[in-house]
């Protein structure tokens, strides 16, 4: 598609202040695209006043000088959405990474484009609709095989009037050729266009009865995410956030995973280019990429390209949704995001608000997560897009605005602590300041599908480690040796709670995932010990003897026995059987 083909106007630019250019002369609308300079750099109109168009440009516009064109296409900022999005790397404005790289290599030249998808590539369409039948907008009318682990559906566009399907084309076609023609002309393509910043239309939005299952204990234990919910994981630098991230993508139940990097390091981005083609859907056992798409913009990138990535990655996610998949957004992370934000409203000389950040920070914030949810698609079906962004608060301050903005907006809250990455406690998330609003809707999930009494054995749990904290206080200023038995008992039982229990191993082989029946089961034979050493204590036993039972230190090596059921019955008949003895 060339540039020449889309231009509706020309204006001539007036001024350049880094990614912000303004022009004059510019016939345009609010976000319209335009390529400016004699490059044709792409970028997208931000503000109009008078005569004066403000553009925020997605690429390095050094050389730029007025005087140049600016020419418009009169269409917003859109997405290529169709088969062949999965399994791919793309850049914030869904240039195929790795298709640039094979024109060009490893340095893109500034102003080329590519299409998002495959446009010569020719798929095999499965129809599931005849001739005569009545099709609406977002009905299925085929299926493609876009992965060896997921079909793809065909959708009749969200715009579209429907109406009577008079021919269907089964067989192979590119992304551009119709597949079904409707009565009233209306050709349908595999091939869809959708303006990033618009949410997909949907019949309905329902509360999350389903957990989002991590394979992490500390999440689905005790702060779960919904299937369909948001959540946020803020730390300082080393806490951990983009090992979390990548380890939800690997290891959660979602059938599509949307990966994008928001102006991360490049080093992290190239960790996870090179980790996942080679990691195996634990699901499936095909490649992980066979069910991810990664959106890479790194922190070398021009800052305003850092905004569309996080709305291309946003509406890839709700076009999987249409199709009645759970859709997993890992977005890391926002704060590059509203720094972004922060630069381009400095440019624009607009009134800053807290900390310099723009003062409409917690609106866009708000129209990003809010499109998460658990949805009625068109067609009837059922689909559900998660949403988790990690938050960089500098010196891991979370009283900062990108954090509080954002604690105000999610339901599930993942507080990263360094000190509990200095003691290389992995996954780092603080148990005293995190929280997840789904507990009680998900109760009932876990009730049918795990354990009827689990909602009271993490209630249990959370006590314990409450109570925890607050003999540490006490602890640090007369020893742990001042303290009666039974609070010595219960630093014990906490003790193994931390390290037993929520301490997970993402390099070990079997302790990296988790399952929900392994979780309860670990924390049940935590339960025992606690149960059956307070008996030993209430019975007269010294409290020395009961931590010193030699069946009690392999509570610490459950997490890594493939064959865990069997390890921690046994573990649980030595543990009472030993503590019984002794009195």
């Amino acid at each position: 598609m060339s540039q020449a083909e889309e231009i509706t106007d020309s204006g001539v630019i007036e001024s350049v202040s880094g990614p912000v250019v303004t022009a004059t002369d510019l016939d345009a609308q609010m976000n319209d695209v335009v390529y400016v300079g004699d490059e044709g750099l792409m970028g997208e109109v931000i503000e109009i006043e008078g005569e004066i168009t403000t553009i925020q440009v997605y690429e390095e516009t050094s050389g730029v000088s007025p005087g140049g064109p600016v020419d418009n296409t009169g269409e917003p900022l859109t997405v290529d959405l169709g088969p062949g999005m999965l399994d791919s790397i793309y850049d914030g404005v869904q240039r195929p990474l790795d298709v640039l790289q094979g024109e060009m290599g490893a340095f893109l030249d500034r102003g080329v484009d590519a299409p998002g998808i495959d446009l010569e590539k020719e798929w095999s369409f499965e129809p599931v609709v005849e001739e005569g039948d009545h099709v609406e907008a977002g009905d299925v009318l085929g299926t493609v095989d876009e992965t060896v682990s997921i079909e793809h559906k065909v959708l009749v566009p969200p715009r579209s009037d429907g109406g009577e399907v008079t021919e269907v084309n089964a067989g192979d076609h590119t992304v551009d050729e119709p597949v079904a023609v409707l009565d009233s002309g209306e050709e349908i393509a595999m091939r869809q266009e959708w303006p990033v910043r618009r949410a997909r239309p949907s019949k309905d939005k329902h509360t999350p009865r389903t957990p989002l299952v991590t394979g992490q204990r500390i999440q689905d234990g005790l702060f779960p995410l919904a299937k369909g919910g948001t959540a946020a994981i803020p730390g300082p630098f080393g806490s951990g956030k983009t090992v979390t991230q990548q380890q939800l993508a690997k290891w959660s139940d979602a059938d599509i995973v949307v990966y994008i990097g928001c102006g991360e390091r490049g080093n992290e981005m190239t960790e996870v280019i090179e980790d996942f083609p080679e990691l195996e859907d634990p699901q499936t056992g095909n490649p992980l990429m066979a069910r991810t798409c990664l959106i890479a913009n790194t922190s070398n990138m021009p800052v305003a390209a850092r905004e569309s990535c996080i709305y291309t990655g946003i509406t890839i996610a709700e076009y999987y949704r249409d199709m009645g998949y759970d859709v997993a957004l890992m977005a890391d992370s926002t704060s590059r995001w509203a720094e972004a934000m922060r630069e381009i409203s400095s440019r624009l000389e607009e009134m800053p608000g807290e900390e310099g950040y723009p003062a409409y920070l917690a609106a866009r914030l708000a129209q990003f997560y809010e499109r998460a949810g658990l949805y009625t698609t068109l067609n009837d079906d059922e689909g559900s897009v998660s949403v988790v962004g990690a938050v960089s608060p500098p010196g891991g301050d979370f009283s900062e605005p990108v954090t509080q903005n954002t604690l105000r907006i999610v339901k599930t809250f993942w507080a990263l602590d360094a000190d509990l990455a200095e003691r290389r406690h992995f996954p780092a998330i603080n148990w005293n300041e995190s929280y997840s609003l789904y507990k009680d809707q998900l109760d009932d999930w876990w009730r049918e599908n795990v354990s009827e009494d689990f909602p009271e054995v993490r209630q249990w749990a959370v006590d314990v480690l409450d109570e925890e904290t607050e003999l540490q206080e006490i602890v640090q200023l007369v020893g742990k040796d001042a303290l009666p038995d039974d609070q010595q008992l219960t630093l014990e039982v906490a003790r193994y709670l931390r390290e037993a229990w929520l301490q997970q191993n993402a390099l070990h082989e079997v302790d990296t995932n988790c399952e929900p029946e392994k979780t309860y089961l670990m924390l049940t034979a935590i339960k025992t010990f606690n149960d059956e050493a307070f008996d030993a204590l209430e019975a007269g036993v010294p409290v020395d003897k009961i931590q010193n039972v030699d069946a009690a230190p392999r509570l610490n090596r459950m997490g890594v026995q493939e064959d865990y059921e069997e390890y921690i019955e046994e573990l649980k008949d030595d543990l009472t059987e030993q503590l019984r003895d002794l009195y």
